[in-house]
């Protein structure tokens, strides 16, 4: 989660790198929220179909996932932004990434994506104005939209739950450092992937998200984030971590030590090296 590549090919600086998943339609994902479902017109259906979107997934998928879902032509739902009217702060732009609420949501055959997009939109309003939420970003001196950016670098760079309100800790303290973040996680939403192998070619990226290079936080959030990580976000771990490596499965380090955090790293970039599958000859 820090600068400091020794080699053309990765060195592992932030967490694990979660490789997300991208599954497409109305799919079964445990770490959703459920949102209660709208009154639907057909109460004959014994089964109402629904959309679940998972936390941590990019617009990009929730578009995706939205037209295929509702049997459009790929492409529809992002086309269909400027005709929604969503309730979106300034900041944003008339970007919705990072208000796409991650839950579950009833579709039938009146559904639209302006419909769903203003669903989801409305649901992130409400959940992220409810208390404690809405009282922490001013609590750590920010605003809504910057406590959502963190909450989205949070659910992308955590290996668990647990970790969530010391990675939220660790951002904190880089920004109060004058640091720079290097977290993989924004620069895999620049290049649209997901990946632990970072190359010291990819950390030149231009890029406003390219957070190796750029100070500060990203411009947007890069994903939708869930309520566990706006709460690591408004209420933080206390400790002076600067950086983090998931060396493996369930042993994430946290240390405020850079020599401690190269021999993390190392540790990660054997473990990373023995788990790779060989090339077949």
């Amino acid at each position: 989660m820090q600068r400091n590549i020794p080699s053309r090919r990765t060195t592992r600086l932030t967490r694990r790198g979660r490789v997300v998943l991208v599954l497409i339609g109305a799919v079964l994902a445990g770490t959703a929220v459920a949102v209660p479902l709208l009154t639907l017109r057909h109460h004959a259906l014994a089964s109402p179909r629904t959309l679940v979107i998972p936390e941590g997934w990019r617009s990009g998928q929730i578009y995706a996932a939205i037209d295929k879902a509702l049997a459009l032509a790929p492409g529809t739902t992002k086309q269909s932004l400027a005709d929604a009217q969503l309730n979106l702060p300034n900041a944003a732009e008339g970007n919705p990434e990072g208000y796409l609420f991650p839950a579950t949501y009833p579709i039938d055959d009146k559904t639209t994506p302006q419909s769903l997009l203003t669903y989801m939109v409305d649901t992130a309003n409400k959940r992220f104005a409810a208390a404690p939420v809405a009282a922490g970003p001013e609590r750590n001196s920010m605003n809504l939209y910057q406590a959502i950016t963190i909450a989205s670098i949070v659910q992308a760079e955590a290996a668990s739950k647990a970790d969530m309100s010391k990675v939220a800790r660790v951002v904190f303290n880089r920004l109060e450092h004058g640091m720079p973040l290097q977290m993989d996680s924004t620069l895999n939403y620049a290049l649209n992937r997901s990946t632990v192998r970072m190359s010291m070619e990819d950390t030149r990226l231009e890029s406003p998200y390219n957070s190796y290079q750029r100070m500060g936080l990203p411009p947007t959030p890069i994903d939708s984030p869930g309520e566990d990580a706006m709460r690591a976000v408004t209420n933080p771990a206390q400790g002076d971590w600067l950086y983090f490596v998931t060396v493996k499965p369930g042993d994430t380090r946290f240390t405020a030590d850079f020599s401690e955090h190269q021999r993390n790293v190392a540790e990660f970039n054997a473990h990373l090296k023995g788990s790779s599958p060989q090339p077949t000859k």
